[in-house]
């Protein structure tokens, strides 16, 4: 066959980087709120994000999609998961380095920033495949909940803290680590979960049977779940193991699993109990306020996530056009492409700095700045990110359409924590319930924006019409979207003012709270120094500061 041309002017495979050290805004958020040690913790973790073998296993896990057994070969009942061995090598990995439940146990050890270190573990090694963080970020999220029951937490929390990691179901007590999962919504409720009708019977030995059908139960191949079910006292939290303390498999029949938009490598399925054995954890009718416990730690888990997801977007974006030429030039030393990227790495410096100060909060045990930041970070970050990686998508054109640029799979994965734990109007919501509850949630927010009052001008007309909207309580829940918006908006603005470089907090007060932007990523006004914004983003050869 003869040669009907050479193939030039592609980009080459982006490997060979380190998404922890090549990133400034992460590595300095790092070590603002940890320290140095803590940033070189993370170097091996960082190295192989960045290689070819784990983009390698994130790519198979992502296109070999689980694959539900529910009975063996005998016609027994299983109900087992079967996953792509690149998908054991990625939790594997997930575990060995800390990122699942291990950092409640090295803070109970003295370790100060532990959570912080998690956290930017987290944003780096998601960003090779954002599935498997479902199982990760829930083992992290129930061992604070599951400690409203003492027992029960002596029990599990050794497996759930613990790094390592090995698959299928067997004796809790047997495992190197515990892998777990969560059940809250029905056919009928959704986010409504006060309407589930999964009934819990109290037993003797204190233990109690629960029958019903989960609609929407993640990571279905977890060692133990926490769910909810209506017991005599009203909705309560309970535990289920997979395997009972006898040895015996519970009874957790998987109907089916749901065929998703993204997050394809990740499990997800629909379950029923039919004298299933639960255990109370914390007050019966008590449920909500036991389970907000776990729930609340995946919502940091989502901003982190969605961070992950729009840095994975731009280092994409900045690599392709780092080699591409298009009309005589590289893209990258193209000005609308600059304006494009730049843009691109303002939305993405702005997430990491809010979800690493999120963490650090977790260290320092700022709950009342995380119950009202959180949830506005969490509606602003997540609801931003599809729009983000819609855009990286058009940075590489057609090549970005296609599955092996692996920009689809991200686009795919963009609106999921968005909708994971409540999506946009349930979180706007709750942020209302935020400010109606708790003055002290109020003030600490308030307190951290205002540390960079004065420093801008546009950021100080920004928190004057926070004030403002906090202040007119006529149609609030109209205008939650707003106030949550706006909210997340001002922590951003008073973080980079305060530890970003000038021309990054100056572009996003510019932009994102002056108003000079137009509708669209890639509208940066005249006189931002966008091409010195791009470089500070681009992964390589590159130090901090």
């Amino acid at each position: 066959m003869g040669t009907t041309h050479e193939v030039t002017n592609q980009v080459p495979p982006l490997t060979g980087y380190d998404p922890v050290a090549d990133d400034a805004a992460l590595a300095e958020a790092c070590v603002r709120h940890a320290d140095e040690a803590t940033l070189a913790s993370l170097a091996d973790l960082g190295r192989l994000a960045g290689s070819e073998q784990a983009r390698e296993w994130g790519r198979l896990a992502d296109e070999y999609r689980p694959v539900l057994r529910t009975h063996d070969r005998y016609g027994h009942r299983i109900d087992e998961v079967e996953f792509h061995p690149a998908w054991h090598e990625l939790m594997a990995t997930a575990f060995g380095h800390g990122l699942a439940g291990a950092p409640w146990a090295a803070a109970d050890a003295g370790d100060r920033h532990a959570h912080v270190r998690r956290a930017v573990g987290y944003l780096a090694w998601t960003q090779v495949e954002a599935g498997h963080g479902c199982p990760v970020t829930m083992t992290y999220a129930v061992v604070p909940a599951l400690r409203a029951a003492p027992d029960l937490a002596a029990r599990y929390e050794p497996g759930l803290t613990g790094t390592g990691y090995r698959p299928g179901l067997t004796d809790p007590a047997a495992k190197p680590g515990l892998v777990a999962g969560m059940g809250m919504t029905e056919k009928q409720g959704g986010s409504d979960v006060r309407t589930n009708t999964t009934r819990a019977v109290p037993n003797a030995d204190g233990t109690h049977t629960l029958t019903g059908h989960k609609w929407f139960t993640s990571a279905p191949m977890s060692d133990l779940f926490l769910v909810l079910a209506q017991a005599p006292e009203g909705l309560s939290c309970f535990l289920v193991p997979r395997v009972l303390p006898d040895g015996s498999r519970n009874v957790f029949r998987l109907q089916r699993l749901k065929d998703k938009l993204g997050d394809r490598a990740n499990a997800s399925g629909e379950v029923e109990f039919d004298g299933t054995t639960g255990w109370l954890v914390g007050d019966p009718g008590r449920g909500v306020p036991t389970i907000i416990e776990m729930v609340a730690a995946t919502r940091l888990d989502c901003v982190i996530g969605s961070a992950a997801t729009v840095r994975a977007a731009l280092t994409q974006a900045l690599h392709h056009t780092r080699h591409r030429r298009a009309f005589g030039a590289r893209l990258a030393d193209q000005p609308l492409m600059q304006n494009v990227l730049a843009d691109l790495a303002v939305e993405s410096e702005a997430a990491t700095a809010l979800a690493i100060r999120l963490a650090a909060a977790v260290d320092a045990g700022e709950t009342a700045f995380l119950r009202l930041a959180g949830a506005a970070a969490k509606f602003l970050v997540c609801k931003r990110t599809p729009a983000v990686v819609a855009e990286a998508v058009e940075v590489l054109g057609g090549n970005g359409y296609v599955e092996e640029s692996g920009l689809p799979r991200l686009y795919r994965q963009a609106p999921l924590n968005s909708i994971w734990e409540g999506s946009g109007n349930v979180i706007a919501l709750d942020v209302l319930r935020a400010l109606g509850r708790s003055s002290e949630s109020l003030s600490a927010v308030t307190a951290e924006i205002d540390l960079a009052r004065g420093a801008d001008v546009r950021f100080d007309e920004a928190v004057g019409r926070l004030a403002t909207e906090l202040g007119d309580t006529d149609a609030l829940p109209l205008r939650a979207r707003r106030v949550a918006g706006l909210l997340a908006l001002c922590l951003q603005g008073s973080l980079l003012l305060r530890h970003a470089p000038p021309e990054v907090a100056d572009a996003f007060c510019a932009t994102r709270l002056g108003g000079d932007w137009g509708t669209v990523l890639g509208t940066l006004p005249a006189g931002v120094p966008v091409a010195r914004l791009a470089e500070r983003a681009a992964v390589g050869g590159r130090t901090r500061g």
